[in-house]
């Protein structure tokens, strides 16, 4: 994080300062723009900014305040109701990648060679062959037609959370079908499979009892991270149906040139991600107590 952090904050500040005066720039005189940026900071070197930043960072919390998107307001007061609206996409579209996928997934597997695999392939292929920009538009664009459903958001009318959710949803459903049906079929040809068919388990209990449940294990260390990053909201589908969310918001502050806001939210991504990877070793282990994390002979 110390070091995504630091990058970023340097980053942010190779920018053109044009940027921290909203477009009036032409109308302003160098005495107006340097006290501009006196005010924010920004003629000190860089050394004391990123001094500065982490200072207040650690020592007292504070993530800052906007300098543009609205000035002077704290970052936590503008995040946090974005937040909950992308949470509230996220958990829905969430439940059905993880209901949908992993039943596909199943279904694939015991149905290799299938009509139903097939299809299941093909899905899967398709999703993965296609920029998601490209299904993402021709969702909003067909599909908001065919349906008569509203093709931005609008917080009063419940249906025009349906194109979202569906977008958000189509790719972990891909990724869950296509892991849950590898590592279905690679545990489908181990020994103990066979012998636990010789000894006269049905393909139902064998499937359930065995398969499944070690097919799980290499991909509950994924699937931390990818619900972090669902609830978290999407870059993309944010903006392309005008969802009010954190997606939308560091794209707004990105292009505006919020620096403070910029940190803050890419703050908050790294705290996901990294929770993710953390999250994902203490599942599998969870899922396997043969799985420890520690090194064999030594402590880590």
């Amino acid at each position: 994080m110390f070091l995504v952090l630091s990058i970023v904050f340097m980053l942010m500040r190779l920018l053109p300062v044009e940027g921290y005066f909203e477009g009036r720039s032409d109308t302003m005189s160098e005495t107006v723009k340097n006290n501009i940026l006196k005010e924010l900071g920004l003629l000190d070197p860089w050394y004391k900014q990123l001094y500065n930043f982490w200072r207040k960072l650690l020592l007292e919390g504070d993530l800052g305040k906007s300098i543009v998107i609205r000035k002077n307001v704290p970052c936590v007061d503008i995040i946090l109701p974005k937040a909950k609206v992308s949470f509230q996409f996220g958990i829905i579209a969430l439940a059905i990648q993880l209901a949908v996928g992993l039943t596909l997934g199943v279904f694939m597997a015991r149905g290799k060679g299938k009509l139903i695999d097939t299809l299941g392939n093909a899905y899967v292929l398709l999703i993965n062959a296609l920029p998601a920009a490209v299904y993402f538009l021709a969702i909003q664009l067909y599909l908001s037609t065919a349906l008569k459903l509203p093709m931005l958001f609008d917080p009063l009318r419940a249906q025009s959370r349906i194109l979202p959710i569906i977008c958000l949803s189509l790719g972990g459903i891909a990724s869950n079908a296509m892991w849950m049906r590898r590592y279905m079929v690679d545990q489908m040809n181990m020994d103990y499979i066979r012998l636990a068919r010789a000894k006269g388990m049905t393909s139902r209990q064998v499937a359930f009892r065995h398969v499944m449940r070690n097919a799980f294990i290499p991909m509950a260390q994924s699937l931390p991270t990818s619900i972090l990053f669902t609830i978290s909201g999407s870059l993309y589908v944010e903006s392309l149906f005008s969802i009010p969310g954190m997606g939308g918001l560091l794209i707004q502050s990105i292009q505006r040139q919020d620096n403070t806001m910029v940190q803050a939210m890419v703050l908050l991504y790294s705290v996901i991600s990294i929770t993710g990877l953390l999250l994902g070793d203490l599942a599998m282990m969870v899922c396997d107590p043969r799985i420890k994390l520690v090194k064999k002979g030594e402590g880590r």
